[in-house]
C-alpha cells in the first residue's frame, strides 16, 4: 500500500506539472489580446477567417499562409514566452525553498503527516488552477503546487527507501514508482491540450482535483496518519550531505538531466508554433513519446542498475544521450522529428532517474543513518532546480540568441558533466557504518 499511495502521489504531482505545459501559451496569448482584440473589433470590421486564426492563436506566429520563418512573430510571442517560463519556475522554486524544511521534519515526525498534508494542498492547488483568470491567480497557483510536491516527493521517496532495505527490492520499487511519475507526464500534456481545446480550461485541473482526493483519502482511511507514532533515528543533518561530494555528483546528474528537459518544455512549444504553424492539441501530444520512453526505461533500468555497481554506468550514458539529443532539438524541422527527439530524451532521463534515484538511498546506508526524508530531500530539490532554472533562462536565451543555442548549450553541460559518473562506481564508506 505504500507503493500505491506513493505511485499515486507522483502521478498526481506530475500529471499536474505537465497538464499546463500546452495550455499556458495559448492561454497567456488569449489573456493579453483579449483588450487589444475587444479594442480592434470596435473600430473595424474583422472577417470570419481572421477571427478563426484568432481562435487558433496561429495569427501571431504568421502561420496562415506565410512561410514561418518570415512571420510576425516578434516581440509578443518573446514576451509570452518569457511569461509561460517563468510561471512553469514558480512551482519549483517554492519547491526548492520549502525541501529544507520537509526533509528534516519527515526525518522527525515520520513520513505519514507530510504524505496527507501534500494531498490537501494540491487539492487546494489543483482547484485555484481550474478558477484562476489571470497570470497572478495562476502564478500562485503553481507555487501552492510547489509547496504540495515538495510534501509528496520528499516523503513519498523516503517511505520507499524505509520499506524497501534491500537494494534489489528498493530499485524495483522506485521503478515501479517511477511508473506513476511518468504516467502523470505522458497523460499530462495530451490530456491537457485535448481538454482545452474542446471542453476549456477548468475541465482538467477538476479531474485532477479529484485525483488529489482520492489520493489523499486512500491514504487517510489506510494509514491514519494521526495516530501514527513515530520514532525515528536522528538523520543526518542537510548540510552534511550537501558536503558530501558523492551525494553532490548524483544530484548534478539528475538536476541537469531534469533541466534538459523542463527547457525543452519550456522553449519547443512556441518553436513549433513559429516554424511548424502547430496546433494546440500538438503541442501537447508531442509530448507522449517522451513519457512513455521514461516510463520503459525507467522500469528496465530500475532492475538492470539494482546491483549499485552498475548505476553509474547507466546514468553516464543516459547523460550523454541527454545530452546529444538535447543537441540535436535545434536542428529539428518538423513534427516527426521533434517525436523521435522526445522519446530519445525521454528514455535517457528515465535511464537517470531510475539509476540515481536508489543509488542515493544507497549512499546514506553506506556512509551515514539510515533515515531517507534528507537525502530525498537534497534528490527533489536537484530536480527543482533543473525544473526552475530550465524555464527561467529559456526565455531570454531564446529571445537573445535563438533556440538552437540554447539547446546546444543545455546538451553540451550535459556531455561534460558524465564522465563523473564514474566516482559513483564504488563510494567508500564511512567510518563507523
Amino acid at each position: 500500500m505504500v507503493l500505491v499511495i506513493v505511485f499515486v502521489a507522483l502521478f498526481l504531482d506530475h500529471m499536474l506539472l505537465s497538464v499546463v505545459v500546452p495550455i499556458l501559451p495559448s492561454y497567456l496569448y488569449g489573456i493579453d489580446q483579449a483588450p487589444t482584440t475587444t479594442t480592434t473589433t470596435t473600430n473595424s470590421t474583422v472577417s470570419p477567417a481572421v477571427i478563426q486564426s484568432l481562435r487558433n492563436r496561429s495569427v501571431v506566429f504568421g502561420c496562415t499562409s506565410a512561410p514561418p520563418h518570415q512571420d510576425r512573430a516578434g516581440a509578443q510571442p518573446d514576451e509570452v514566452n518569457i511569461k509561460v517560463g517563468l510561471l512553469l519556475a514558480s512551482k519549483s522554486a517554492t519547491q526548492l525553498i520549502i525541501n529544507p524544511f520537509i526533509g528534516p521534519l519527515t526525518d522527525r515526525i515520520g513520513y505519514h503527516i507530510p504524505m496527507l498534508a501534500g494531498f490537501c494542498i494540491m487539492i487546494f492547488a489543483t482547484t485555484l488552477f481550474a478558477f484562476s483568470s489571470s497570470y497572478i491567480l495562476l502564478l500562485l497557483a503553481r507555487s501552492v503546487q510547489g509547496v504540495g510536491g515538495s510534501c509528496l516527493s520528499v516523503a513519498g521517496m523516503g517511505m520507499l527507501a524505509d520499506v524497501y532495505k534491500d537494494n534489489k527490492e528498493r530499485g524495483r520499487a522506485m521503478g515501479i514508482s517511477f511508473s506513476g511519475l511518468a504516467l502523470g507526464l505522458i497523460a499530462g500534456a495530451p490530456f491537457g491540450s485535448v481538454m482545452y481545446q474542446f471542453v476549456g480550461k477548468m475541465a482538467p485541473f477538476l479531474v485532477l482535483a479529484a485525483v488529489a482526493v482520492l489520493g489523499g483519502g486512500i491514504h487517510f482511511l489506510i494509514f491514519q496518519p494521526s495516530r501514527v507514532q513515530t520514532e525515528m533515528e536522528k538523520g543526518t543533518p542537510l548540510l552534511t550531505l550537501l558536503k558530501d561530494p558523492y551525494v553532490l555528483i548524483a544530484a548534478g546528474a539528475i538536476c541537469l538531466t531534469t533541466l534538459a528537459i523542463a527547457t525543452i518544455e519550456t522553449a519547443l512549444p512556441l518553436w513549433m508554433m513559429k516554424t511548424m504553424c502547430a496546433s494546440t492539441w500538438q503541442l501537447g501530444v508531442v509530448f507522449l513519446p517522451d513519457s512513455v520512453s521514461y516510463l520503459i526505461a525507467s522500469n528496465i533500468f530500475g532492475h538492470l542498475s539494482q546491483k549499485h555497481s552498475g548505476s553509474w554506468l547507466c546514468a553516464c550514458i543516459g547523460m550523454i544521450l541527454a545530452g546529444i539529443t538535447t543537441i540535436s532539438f535545434g536542428f529539428s524541422t518538423n513534427i516527426y522529428h521533434v517525436i523521435v527527439l522526445n522519446a530519445l530524451v525521454g528514455f535517457s532521463v528515465g535511464t537517470v532517474d531510475s539509476s540515481v534515484m536508489p543509488l542515493m538511498g544507497y549512499l546514506v546506508d553506506r556512509r551515514y543513518v539510515p533515515v531517507y526524508g534528507t537525502v530525498y530531500a537534497v534528490a527533489d530539490a536537484a530536480v527543482c532546480i533543473g525544473f526552475c532554472v530550465g524555464p527561467a533562462i529559456a526565455g531570454p536565451i531564446v529571445a537573445s540568441i535563438g533556440f538552437l543555442w540554447l539547446m546546444a548549450i543545455i546538451g553540451t553541460v550535459n556531455i561534460i558533466f558524465a564522465p563523473l559518473c564514474i566516482f559513483l562506481l564504488s563510494p567508500p564508506q564511512q567510518e563507523g557504518h
